[in-house]
């Protein structure tokens, strides 16, 4: 069982009422009114902020602020604890050396390669619009870095199971042949390099 889901469930069945409601009402700008009104308790907020990639077991930064705005302090220290814990068994979850290392020379391509389209390569990904707004606004006017930072976001969440064959497969769904093209030249001398 994933230990971010058995701490958010943790979390759910300590939250009264009333701190639901105060959560729900501080999500207004970041969760659409149905989902919110949908929303019976701590588990399914916590869902939402889940599907809509606003938390994750490395991405607690809004979780920390909403528990500290409704002064559950406890529940911070538990999340700061566990995030700490995590840093040492978040390696578990990452691709192997090799594919990563072949990731990395295919990000390189890739942002050197892909222009105002890129928010369509990520979108094939599988990355959120609020993920992609979110790294819009920490990285404004620059365009490359906004790229880059998008890809390691889909790297982290896909964790083992990110591949280069899935950033090939988002390439040509998107008609980036080219970009595709030389990132399989770039692999083949990286593979040719090692073996």
């Amino acid at each position: 069982m994933d230990p971010f889901l058995k701490l958010l469930h943790s979390f759910s069945s300590r939250l009264s009422e009333t701190e639901v409601s105060s959560l729900k009402f501080l999500l207004k700008g970041k969760i659409g009114k149905r989902k919110l009104e949908a929303a019976q308790n701590g588990e399914d907020l916590f869902n939402i902020l889940l599907e809509q990639q606003l938390i994750a077991s490395d991405e607690v930064s809004l979780l920390e602020g909403l528990f500290k705005t409704i002064n559950r302090n406890d529940l911070v220290a538990e999340l700061k604890q566990f995030v700490d814990e995590g840093e040492a068994s978040a390696s578990d979850n990452q691709p192997d050396v090799h594919e990563k290392r072949l990731q990395n020379a295919a990000f390189e391509v890739i942002c050197e390669n892909v222009g105002r389209d890129w928010k369509m390569l990520v979108r094939k990904l599988g990355l959120s619009e609020v993920k992609i707004d979110r790294i819009v606004a920490e990285n404004p006017f620059n365009l490359r870095e906004q790229l880059f930072q998008s890809l390691r976001a889909w790297q982290k969440w896909k964790g083992k199971d990110a591949k280069v064959a899935d950033l090939m497969k988002a390439l040509r769904g998107c008609r980036m042949n080219l970009v595709a093209d030389i990132v399989e030249r770039k692999l083949s001398l990286l593979d040719a390099g090692t073996s």
